[in-house]
């Protein structure tokens, strides 16, 4: 299956932007409910909104949004350039649309921060994977990043497995 064409931008806040989010956490429903934080049948604008302005103001933290060739939100990735622990980035969340999934946009977005992070000489990236997913650690799994911790996240206390994969 030939890769497809994703442009990646800041999320700049607009109503519209918030909107194709709320849509997109919607075609989400089992990840709402294996993350807890969202309502799967009612996800909040105000709450999206809310939780992407603190991930975009962290230092180092970005919100980007994927679209296709056609300018349709397809995805929604938040990265962190350095983790204050351990230096490395991190990808704090890769989603895809329910609607465009398993068509290779996640694989597509996962390469598309691995070699970034590769042209900047970082050698590693992180993430954690929550343990009740396990369908996301089957994606990550299949894409060479391992596991190398179990432990809880710092905001939620939920357990995650941390997976890293080394960057050439």
């Amino acid at each position: 299956m030939p890769s497809p064409s994703l442009s990646l931008a800041p999320l700049r806040f607009s109503p519209q932007e918030i909107a194709e989010l709320v849509d997109l956490y919607t075609s989400n429903p089992e990840y709402c409910r294996a993350a807890g934080e969202y309502d799967p049948e009612n996800v909040r604008a105000d709450q999206v909104e809310a939780d992407l302005r603190r991930e975009s103001g962290i230092e180092g933290g970005e919100v980007l949004l994927a679209r296709d060739e056609r300018g349709r939100l397809v995805g929604l990735l938040c990265l962190l350039g350095r983790h204050p622990k351990d230096g490395l980035p991190w990808i704090g969340l890769l989603m895809v649309h329910g609607g465009v999934r398993r068509k290779g946009i996640g694989r597509s977005l996962a390469g598309l921060v691995e070699e970034r992070f590769a042209a900047e000489g970082r050698d590693g990236i992180r993430l954690a994977v929550l343990e009740n997913n396990p369908d996301a650690l089957t994606f990550w799994s299949s894409l060479g990043w391992q596991e190398i911790d179990r432990r809880t996240d710092r905001e939620h206390g939920r357990p995650c497995y941390v997976m890293h994969k080394r960057l050439t």
